[in-house]
């Protein structure tokens, strides 16, 4: 899989979210940015992933993900954000 990929994958289950892909083969860090992830805990950010992507990872097409998942808000401030 490509980057180009797993962003698609993403982009086609989760609205309004804006992602961040890394990574080569089955191996790929994911930061996501949305709305959609304010008053979740963590878990249930990462559950959302997981979900997105559940075909993939049971297909053995991506192996490990790292996943970062940020409210817009909190983008602003965090250190993977090079342009802020």
């Amino acid at each position: 899989m490509q980057p180009s990929d797993v962003k698609s994958r993403l982009e086609s289950q989760l609205d309004g979210c804006e992602f961040h892909i890394q990574g080569e083969g089955c191996n790929f860090q994911v930061i996501a940015v949305g709305e959609v992830f304010g008053g979740m805990s963590p878990v249930k950010r990462q559950q959302l992933i997981y979900g997105a992507l559940s075909g993939e990872i049971a297909s053995g097409a991506l192996h490990a993900i790292t996943i970062k998942t940020y409210t817009p808000s909190q983008w602003e401030t965090a250190p993977e954000n090079v342009s802020a």
